[in-house]
């Protein structure tokens, strides 16, 4: 990252929903912005956390034991191995995330989305 990168701008250039776009990294870590809306699949990711901060809406990030709701300006850490899936029920959220570069999203190399630099 050479600048500035504005979150808004760079999520209002693509409508795809659970598609990250990585805008910038952070020690070898992905730092990505995402549309999402609905449910994600169920997944974990056995050798890393997954954090998730809400940009705009909310997102609710289920876990096996409890439903943990993340609200405009809220960042939740799902700890390394713990199942959950991330929904967005009450309409569109956008959500930035961080992670180990490489690292599947559905927790799987075989069912995850590609990410794309932006």
């Amino acid at each position: 990252m050479n600048g500035v990168v504005n979150l808004q701008e760079k999520l209002s250039g693509f409508t795809e929903l659970w598609a990250p776009r990585i805008v910038g990294s952070f020690n070898d870590n992905d730092v990505m912005v995402v549309r999402v809306k609905d449910e994600f699949v169920w997944h974990s990711h056995p050798d890393t956390d997954d954090l998730f901060l809400v940009l705009e809406g909310e997102l609710d990030i289920e876990l096996r034991d409890r439903t943990v709701t993340l609200r405009r300006g809220e960042l939740f850490v799902v700890p390394r191995g713990v199942e959950h899936r991330p929904v967005a029920r009450r309409g569109e959220a956008q959500v930035l995330i961080m992670e180990p570069k490489g690292t599947p999203n559905t927790g799987d190399e075989t069912t995850a989305t590609r990410k794309v630099s932006i």
